[in-house]
């Protein structure tokens, strides 16, 4: 259904280090740099047919978060989950909710892990078994 997913960053060395070391969790490689038109940063990392991107926004303007976004990674194993939400608050994000571990309920049995990265944006590691 997605071809990507972008979200703005006010530090993008910052939120390299942060998204080289979490994404290395599920596989993904390092980012590939490029500038868009403007001459702003961005940062893309393909992995299993995916885009995740990260931009100094075009507008000038602030990064901002999404209130009631979360952009969720899906992990192969409990314990990828567990290790996600770890190597991210090791890296400068804050975890968040629950501590990483099973939840039961209408979507059935998940094992999930919630954390902030440093510019604020809500990030999931979920596995369904």
């Amino acid at each position: 259904m997605f071809n990507h997913i972008m979200i703005g960053t006010n530090d993008i060395e910052r939120s390299k280090a942060f998204y080289d070391a979490v994404l290395a969790t599920l596989g993904a490689g390092g980012a590939m740099a490029n500038a868009a038109p403007t001459g702003h940063k961005r940062l893309f990392y393909i992995h299993n047919g995916g885009v995740f991107a990260i931009s100094e926004p075009i507008d000038d303007q602030p990064a901002t978060v999404a209130n009631g976004a979360t952009i969720g990674f899906k992990c192969t194993s409990a314990e990828q989950v567990k290790t996600f939400h770890d190597v991210a608050v090791a890296n400068g994000g804050v975890s968040i909710e629950d501590p990483p571990g099973l939840r039961e309920g209408g979507m059935g049995s998940l094992h999930l892990s919630y954390v902030r990265d440093p510019d604020g944006n809500k990030l999931c590691a979920i596995y369904r078994p």
